[in-house]
């Protein structure tokens, strides 16, 4: 098994942060707006997140046991270190459409808008939220939305040749979009406006890439 750093994909998801609010800050406002500030909000906020980060490890304990199985890849070196070059340089193009300077990865997020067709209206007459459970459903569902990030953390959990490792791999990746996404549903405008900030946008952007650029090298070497 090629060794992916869980480190690498909870940092990509914390700098992802202003994608994050922009895909998901619609549905975390509409989950809110009806519940004052205080121990409801947090209740919802948590089970919304939790839905939604479960759903991510479950698509990369597929992936993984995809890869463990039916790929055959947990044997084949070169296949995997193909999948985790494509991984890093989708976090490149993923930086570089955070910080303004394209719009290539828009491209491909287009790929899963049929799935989410299906899937949206789903979510929709689950709206509004009454409570933690309904959260954690819509939460689950809002897991599958089209999002660059989430695709190439999960091309690294398909190479990780495991539903476990692949699993955890996701797991620390939706860990990552965890705070800005709780203090999305606190902060809603505000944040939303600090993050569209050109400098943000441009170090966030860099971060990412950063990310991406590091471990192509540490595969290179």
């Amino acid at each position: 098994m090629i060794e992916t750093n869980f480190w690498i994909l909870f940092l990509a998801g914390l700098l992802g942060g202003g994608h994050c609010v922009g895909m998901c800050g619609g549905i975390v406002a509409a989950l809110t707006l009806h519940h004052p500030a205080g121990t409801a909000r947090w209740r919802i906020l948590a089970g919304y997140n939790l839905g939604r980060i479960a759903s991510y490890a479950l698509i990369g304990a597929l992936l993984g046991a995809l890869a463990a199985s039916g790929l055959g890849l947990a044997a084949a070196h070169p296949y995997q270190l193909a999948l985790l070059a494509l991984a890093n340089l989708m976090l490149v193009a993923m930086g570089l459409y955070l910080a303004g300077w394209s719009a290539a990865i828009g491209s491909l997020e287009k790929l899963g808008q049929p799935v989410w067709r299906r899937l949206q209206p789903l979510a929709g007459r689950m709206l509004p939220i009454r409570g933690a459970g309904g959260a954690v459903a819509v939460g689950a569902v809002w897991g599958w939305l089209p999002c660059g990030l989430v695709y190439s953390a999960s091309i690294s959990a398909l190479a990780s040749g495991s539903a476990w490792h692949g699993a955890g791999l996701m797991l620390a990746f939706g860990l990552g979009t965890l705070p800005n996404l709780l203090l999305m549903g606190v902060f809603a405008d505000g944040l939303r406006r600090w993050m569209q900030q050109r400098p943000v946008r441009l170090a966030a952007g860099l971060g990412v890439a950063g990310l991406g650029a590091y471990r192509l090298i540490q595969l290179l070497i």
